[in-house]
């Protein structure tokens, strides 16, 4: 009787290409010789990062520690073709002279059913918001922004008394969800991308880990150890491990300096440059584990697509603004803060007993804020807040599996901005809500303002949250401008507990 086998969904393929440098030959090389040769692969690495040569992607160089291999070039792109060409386009170069490759791994990018039949749609056309920019960001996927990574290759077991492909399919889906339950734990911690490689390679799966701290590797490799997915079945290859840095320091790493660079202003050099890459489709997660050829084994995720501010530059004009009123905007002098909300419109006893059980799971994070429930008159709104923007995102994976979610702040069209924090001193709370009122009334009559509710914290009625909603970010200001908004801030200083705080929403 033929074997279930698990469909699976491919997006982006990807290549993993190890070099070693010929030292000699650089240090006996001309210095004109070894300044052509930088600026050449200072250019490759840069454009490759920036995907001028492809309609999309994502690329990054690392450091690659110990003696398997000095670099790491890594490349996803939407073609088979695009891969090829980045691939070829680096062999050109005059940097390239002084590599030699010393291995490489070809793939695809994909995710299993194992958790989920709606896994392996097309993320546009599955209806649960969250799953579908899970599936994307799978998919489709931003090289994170980490320090460090991880990579090796691995396959399931065909032995005589451990063969994985043997295994009857409920038994494979129970080990898998086991699986991932381990690696949600490590959410906000490790990152993955999981690539299948089967009759591209020897090996079946490529795993690329991504942290900023690489104990968090470890620990989560040697966890999974452990579960039975792993222990019976995994074969592993060599494992590789190095640090991310941006191309333009390239010639410091070549001249055995640190790097990144202490001067650098940017992180890593991000998937795309200091711009950023919007793919469209959204890559915020969803958290159902990680997902191998059919298999959802979940080394923890962090996604990439936040609604947690607006552009920066366009917001930090509105943060000195509202500065000014004594109001703090978010993100002030390294006092970030993230965000993620999402309405719904289940019961809120029952919404809060289920984000009750997630909020004590993200205590056990340093980065994490706080996570609350709010009541308004028509929905309510889960509210969680870290101190990272990938935390954050990783979370709103997890929240979107909440009853009723309807939607999340950010995916309507304008401007949103939030109101939190809030906390209203108790002889004044119905004061505040009267004020709101009057306001609202104010809002109703101003051009661009589509609405604005007032939740209060089902835990602390005093703890109140306001969510607006504007056809864009100058029909916004002209309200924070206005001597209707600097009126109720001056109000609010006698009947507020502590400063409001502003968080804005793309």
């Amino acid at each position: 009787m033929p074997k279930q086998v698990p469909p699976t969904r491919e997006g982006w393929y990807a290549l993993h290409d190890f070099r070693t440098i010929d030292w000699d030959a650089w240090r006996d090389a001309p210095e004109r010789t070894r300044e052509a040769a930088l600026a050449d692969g200072v250019e490759f690495l840069q454009a490759r990062e920036s995907v001028t040569d492809a309609e999309d992607g994502s690329s990054a160089v690392f450091s690659i520690m110990g003696h398997e291999a000095d670099l790491l070039i890594l490349h996803f792109r939407p073609t088979v073709a695009a891969l090829d060409t980045a691939e070829r386009a680096f062999e050109r170069t005059e940097f390239a002279d002084f590599t030699e490759r010393t291995d490489s791994y070809t793939s695809v990018t994909e995710v299993g059913s194992y958790t989920s039949d709606e896994m392996v749609k097309a993320p546009e056309d599955i209806e649960d918001t969250g799953m579908a920019r899970y599936v994307a960001s799978k998919l489709y996927p931003d090289i994170p922004d980490a320090e460090f990574v991880c990579f090796y290759p691995m396959s399931k077991r065909r032995l005589p008394e451990a063969n994985w492909y043997d295994t009857p399919y409920d038994e494979r889906a129970e080990m898998m969800a086991s699986h991932g339950e381990i690696g949600k734990t490590y959410a906000g911690k490790v990152t993955q991308i999981i690539t299948g490689s089967i009759g591209m390679e020897e090996y079946e799966w490529g795993v690329d880990l991504f942290s900023n701290d690489p104990t968090h590797i470890k620990d989560i490799l040697y966890e999974m150890r452990f579960d039975e997915a792993s222990s019976r079945f995994a074969e592993f290859g060599s494992f590789s491990f190095g640090r991310r840095f941006p191309p333009e320091d390239l010639p410091a790493f070549m001249a055995g300096e640190e790097i990144p660079t202490p001067e650098d202003a940017h992180p890593h050099g991000g998937a795309h440059g200091a711009a950023g890459h919007e793919h469209g489709h959204g890559d915020t997660e969803h958290e159902h584990g990680h997902a191998e050829h059919g298999e959802s084994h979940g080394h923890g995720d962090d996604g990439a697509d936040s609604p947690h501010g607006t552009d920066e530059e366009e917001a930090e004009g509105i943060r000195g603004e509202l500065q000014d009123l004594d109001i703090y905007a978010g993100q002030p002098h390294g006092e970030d803060v993230y965000s993620i909300v999402l309405y719904s419109e289940a019961d809120a006893d029952e919404l809060f007993e289920e984000v009750d059980g997630l909020r004590k799971n993200f205590d056990h994070y340093d980065t994490h804020v706080k996570t609350a429930v709010y009541e308004g008159d028509s929905r309510a709104a889960v509210v969680s807040i870290w101190d990272t923007q990938s935390a954050a995102e990783t979370a709103g994976g997890f929240l979107a599996d909440l009853p009723g979610v309807v939607a999340r702040a950010g995916e309507e069209s304008g401007f949103g901005t939030m109101g939190m924090f809030y906390t209203v001193k108790p002889e004044h709370r119905e004061d505040f809500v009267e004020k709101f009122g009057t306001v609202g009334e104010v809002l109703a009559e101003m051009d661009g303002h589509f609405d604005s509710e007032l939740l209060s914290n089902y835990e602390d009625e005093n703890d109140m949250f306001i969510a607006s909603q504007w056809r864009s970010k100058d029909d916004a200001m002209d309200f924070f401008r206005s001597d209707d908004f600097r009126n109720t801030v001056s109000w609010g200083r006698d009947v507020l507990a502590d400063r409001p705080r502003h968080v804005f929403l793309a």
